[in-house]
């Protein structure tokens, strides 16, 4: 059985656009920004969706908001780690 390639986890979305609201997709590289959104997206629920307009059409004002503000301490949890990593980098 395959999954249908419409599923998604719409909190991939939102770690998109904090990363992009940041400026941090021009800051750090490729391999960087995949640990950045591999530690945000641990630190998440998975919210599966088959299409972004639905979700955003019936998502309440509210619980929008508190993802978002989920995925910011999300996000600022990976850049933590991401620069104790580099610190101890040769």
């Amino acid at each position: 059985m395959k999954l249908h390639d419409d599923l998604h986890n719409y909190y991939e979305k939102i770690v998109l656009e904090n990363i992009e609201e940041r400026g941090l997709d021009h800051k750090y590289d490729e391999d960087v920004m995949a640990d950045l959104c591999c530690t945000a997206l641990n630190r998440l629920p998975a919210r599966y969706i088959r299409f972004d307009v639905d979700m955003e059409f019936y998502l309440p004002t509210d619980e929008r908001t508190e993802m978002e503000a989920r995925v910011k301490e999300a996000v600022d949890y990976a850049l933590s780690q991401i620069s104790k990593k580099k610190q101890f980098q040769p």
